[in-house]
């Protein structure tokens, strides 16, 4: 299960070697505890990548990009200082060192300030299958990009225009380690990779135009949807636009299509954070032990998915990671904890510095028949909402509201597009409304979830 084996060269498309990440890491150690640091944390990390965009048949951008980054926080006492640069040589990495130990001096203290608890730090790090190079070269990707965008294009003569289609290859590793009391602690370090195709068209002409777009993202390039899969789709969803109308204000019912659900989630993540919850900006404060959604909402955490876009093995500051329920039956199980915010809620770590860890959100009503077709029948007559705009939702209160389009729904059936609407409610209200969640699950990021259906939420058209 442990994967600690030095890489003695680096691996491909990197600059670094494991091992030279562990030398940088040490060195920085070192000399912060030469000063005289209690304890200290460096991070030495790497970046690479290709980014390929077409449109309208023609190359519109390509970029390579490649970063790479030493971080540092030095601790005196109670006191804590943090500093970074881009030049690994033996001179700047000392400098670096130094700048962030001369902070931490003149810092006032923090007596949550520190590393880790021992307990909590991570002892073996699981091969989570998460590196998978792309060796694609920018005409390869141009060609992916093209063959996307031609797709779309073909589906019907009412696709007249495009935003354009992109391709993205992109790698990174890093290594961390400790100080504490004097003594190098902790060691860990990875690589992983993210790849990415997608397209936007645009259906139609003048102020008629409706624009929508689909991708599909993998840590494995072999994993992805087809260029032309991609394409069909995306050009299909402009398609099912046209001819978009308002609706009247109203009360309803309202179906969240799956790769949107996952904001819902998000938002309660947010809420149920320990930074949220130390500063008292959080709708759902002191909410641990107690009911947040309906009994049939359950949500998992697992950190250990192989080949997942959350899995991890340890969190950001090498804290130990577990699976675990944080909704059981409705009620909240857990937070999400670093060190620092768990110390100022008087609470223990839950490995989620860093965030969430492929989070699933599930309903105990739901049946394997209830796709999308079945969760519009329970909808009945109300909004099924595909597209949200704006950022609007007050973290302290819970209020939501956000422009929105979709699709009006009778009788179970889709009546025709809608625009220029917003949706509003109640955080508290909407994640307390869930009716049910379907089988259509999708996996947006870190989270994966269905399509959601909430009882009621205000529709303000015209």
């Amino acid at each position: 299960m442990q994967k600690n084996t030095p890489l003695h060269s680096p691996q491909p498309g990197f600059s670094y070697s494991r091992t030279q990440f562990e030398s940088l890491v040490d060195t920085a150690l070192a000399h912060a505890k030469k000063l005289g640091a209690t304890d200290a944390g460096v991070e030495a990390s790497e970046g690479c990548g290709l980014s390929v965009s077409a449109r309208l048949g023609k190359l519109e951008n390509v970029e390579r990009n490649r970063d790479k980054s030493l971080g540092v926080t030095v601790y005196v006492g109670k006191r804590r200082g943090n500093a970074s640069t881009s030049d690994f040589s033996h001179q700047a990495i000392e400098q670096t060192v130094q700048a962030a130990y001369d902070i931490a001096r003149f810092t006032a203290e923090d007596p949550v300030a520190g590393l880790p608890d021992l307990q909590d730090v991570a002892t073996e790090q699981r091969d989570l299958d998460l590196f998978h190079p792309w060796a694609i070269d920018s005409a390869q990707a141009l060609e992916l990009a093209l063959r996307c965008e031609g797709a779309a294009m073909g589906v019907s003569k009412k696709i007249g225009n495009s935003d354009g289609a992109g391709v993205s290859a992109q790698q990174s590793h890093f290594v961390a380690g400790h100080l504490r009391d004097g003594q190098m602690g902790f060691r860990g370090g990875y690589a992983s990779s993210r790849h990415s195709l997608s397209v936007a068209p645009i259906a139609g002409k003048g102020a008629h135009m409706q624009r929508d777009s689909w991708y599909s993202s993998q840590r494995n390039a072999r994993d992805l949807a087809s260029p032309e899969a991609v394409g069909v789709y995306a050009a299909q969803r402009a398609l099912s636009r046209l001819n978009s109308r308002k609706v009247p204000t109203a009360h309803c019912p309202v179906l969240f299509e799956s790769p949107l659900a996952s904001g819902l989630l998000g938002a309660f993540v947010q809420a149920v954070s320990g930074g949220s919850l130390y500063r008292k900006s959080s709708f759902l404060l002191d909410s641990l032990g107690k009911a947040a959604f309906p009994k049939h909402i359950d949500i998992l955490e697992d950190p250990f998915v192989r080949g997942g876009k959350g899995s991890v093995p340890f969190d950001d500051e090498g804290v130990t990671v577990r699976a675990r329920k944080v909704v059981d039956a409705g009620k909240v199980q857990g937070y999400f904890l670093s060190t620092y915010s768990a110390r100022k809620l008087g609470m223990r770590t839950t490995g989620n510095a860093g965030g969430s860890h492929n989070l699933t959100m599930t309903s105990r009503l739901t049946r394997a028949g209830d796709d999308l077709d079945a969760m519009l029948q329970k909808l009945g007559t109300g909004l099924f909402v595909t597209e949200l705009m704006g950022q609007g939702v007050n973290y302290v209160t819970g209020d939501y509201s956000r422009g929105a389009s979709g699709f009006w729904v009778e009788k179970g059936r889709i009546a025709f597009p809608v625009e220029e609407i917003t949706i509003a409610g109640n955080m508290k209200d909407m994640l307390m409304g869930i009716e049910a969640i379907g089988a259509d699950a999708y996996c947006s990021g870190s989270k994966t979830v269905g399509s959601i259906l909430l009882n009621r939420m205000k529709l303000a058209g015209s």
